[in-house]
């Protein structure tokens, strides 16, 4: 990318800073390849709003305090009464930023220092009256405190850690204000935990104007794979930010310790979309992909079928898991009406292409128009066991009646039909029959891109006595997959663990 006028006088500015902290204080500021990037992202002619999501430690705080600095002395931008907004959920969180802000600022030389005034009271400012005067200011999460203000250059810092109304309030004023001189905003953070966060929408649903630059690896690998975690980590090689060995051995450490240490670490250092608060996660990713084998090594479809089925709604996903408690082998399909499309769909519940990605795999299927019929849809399900007939369908009390005549529709009316609900009772015996099948290795599939998005979005609520039942952790997630799954799997544990009973005959 060509670098506008403003681009390259940021990149003329920036490496006259000297680092004031970290292992490389003293040093003059060096910038690294995909700082340079985003430079020229952020400054390109028609872009309002740059969008910066890396790992942590890889000094998008200090490159946007950088930035801010060359902005209020007028060597960027060259307004009078320039005005710079530092925003962050808190003031002790945007303290960072301002603090790199005057680090940078005690580097310059003392002619240069003496026309700055700090304020540390009340007010975390920097005011200076180099080319046509300039002020830069911290404020926290509360819309209503920059009423009327009119910035020049704005810079959210961890926006994906604000609290949702608060955060979004905050922005709304920001961008309006902004408007009024053609400001230019910052917005740089680790990743949120889920697509539905207001950061992953700017990230995935960009609109005009809007630069992005996103370090998230491929979904779903393992938390030490150095390759993925040099792309959440960019300045690792150049010497920003944590070293490659660093990275790997954390990433063993959380692995070995399992539970929030992993969710954290893949969340802040591998920037990907995971919650870090795992208290009441149905499982983690990580546990799930533990049972993933290669397809060559998938156990053979041997012994009973049990089916397990979440019938979906109007315009709401129908999933069916097929489980083999013998073999432990699990198979699963999702499926979606055609309107709207798959496209459409993924972009309103979040995911981008995540949904035709699912179907390019196999994974996801559409049938139907605005609804998936019950019926063919559950003949489409049995005529891929090829000739197998299910030894019993597991499902929904509530949707008894579609039960019925789907299983009447696909000629299945005499296969046993075991109903199970999804409240505090039948689900707290699912949830714990099917975390210890998981646990215990007896279930084995491919890897799913379906059933890792699914367990992804699944927890579960509890209650006073401990049960637990199935629940959605966003309102946009789909989770019909995973609970396809624990009701599949569920039933085949409990199939398992009944013994078989031998026919005794007794004479009168």
């Amino acid at each position: 990318m060509r670098a506008s006028k403003e681009a390259s006088a940021a990149l003329r500015f920036l490496p006259r800073l000297t680092i004031p902290e970290g292992r490389l204080a003293g040093k003059k500021l060096r910038l690294g390849q995909f700082q340079k990037d985003f430079v020229r992202g952020a400054f390109a002619k028609g872009t309002s709003v740059a969008c910066l999501s890396i790992g942590r430690g890889n000094a998008k705080t200090a490159l946007s305090a950088g930035l801010a600095l060359g902005h209020l002395m007028g060597e960027i931008e060259c307004q009078p009464k320039r005005e710079i907004i530092f925003a962050a959920r808190n003031r002790d969180q945007a303290r960072t930023a301002f603090a790199f802000l005057v680090g940078f600022i005690e580097g310059l030389p003392d002619e240069e220092q003496e026309q700055f005034t700090i304020r540390r009271g009340s007010k975390l400012e920097v005011e200076t009256d180099m080319n046509g005067g300039g002020l830069a200011r911290v404020i926290a999460a509360d819309g209503k405190s920059i009423l009327g203000g009119a910035p020049t250059l704005a810079i959210m810092d961890e926006r994906a850690a604000w609290e949702r109304e608060k955060g979004d309030n905050l922005e709304n004023a920001i961008l309006s204000g902004l408007g009024k001189r053609d400001g230019r905003a910052l917005i740089i953070s680790t990743s949120a935990p889920d697509d539905a966060n207001t950061f992953s929408r700017w990230l995935d649903e960009p609109p005009g104007g809007t630069y992005v630059q996103e370090h998230r690896p491929p979904f779903g690998l393992p938390a030490d794979d150095l390759e993925s975690l040099l792309i959440a980590n960019p300045g690792s090689k150049q010497g920003i930010g944590p070293t490659p060995e660093w990275l790997v051995s954390q990433a063993q450490r959380a692995i070995a310790r399992g539970g929030s240490a992993l969710s954290s670490f893949r969340n802040l250092n591998r920037n990907e979309r995971v919650s870090s608060d795992d208290r009441s996660v149905l499982i983690t990713l990580d546990e799930w992909m533990s049972c993933e084998v290669a397809p060559d090594d998938m156990p053979d479809r041997d012994g009973p079928c049990i089916l397990g089925v979440d019938l979906g709604g109007s315009r709401s996903m129908s999933a069916a898991a097929l489980f083999w408690p013998d073999t432990g082998r699990l198979e699963c399909l999702g499926t979606f009406p055609a309107k709207p499309s798959l496209a459409d769909r993924g972009a309103s519940d979040g995911v981008s292409g995540r949904y035709i990605e699912m179907q390019e795999r196999g994974e996801l299927s559409v049938m139907g128009e605005n609804t998936v019929p019950p019926g063919p849809w559950l003949a489409e399900i049995v005529a891929r066991l090829d000739g197998i007939t299910p030894a019993s369908i597991v499902g929904d009390r509530f949707r008894h009646a579609e039960f019925s005549e789907a299983m009447q529709a696909a000629n299945l009316d005499r296969v046993p039909f075991i109903w199970r609900g999804f409240g505090w009772k039948d689900g707290a015996e699912d949830i714990e029959r099917f975390r210890r099948a998981l646990f215990d290795g007896e279930v084995k599939t491919t890897p799913s891109l379906l059933l890792r998005s699914a367990f992804s979005d699944a927890i579960t609520l509890v209650d006073p006595a401990g049960n637990h039942k199935l629940a959605k952790a966003r309102s946009l997630g789909r989770i019909d997959a995973a609970a396809a799954a624990v009701l599949a799997i569920a039933e085949g544990m409990r199939r398992k663990a009944t013994p078989n009973k031998k026919a005794r005959l007794e004479w009168a």
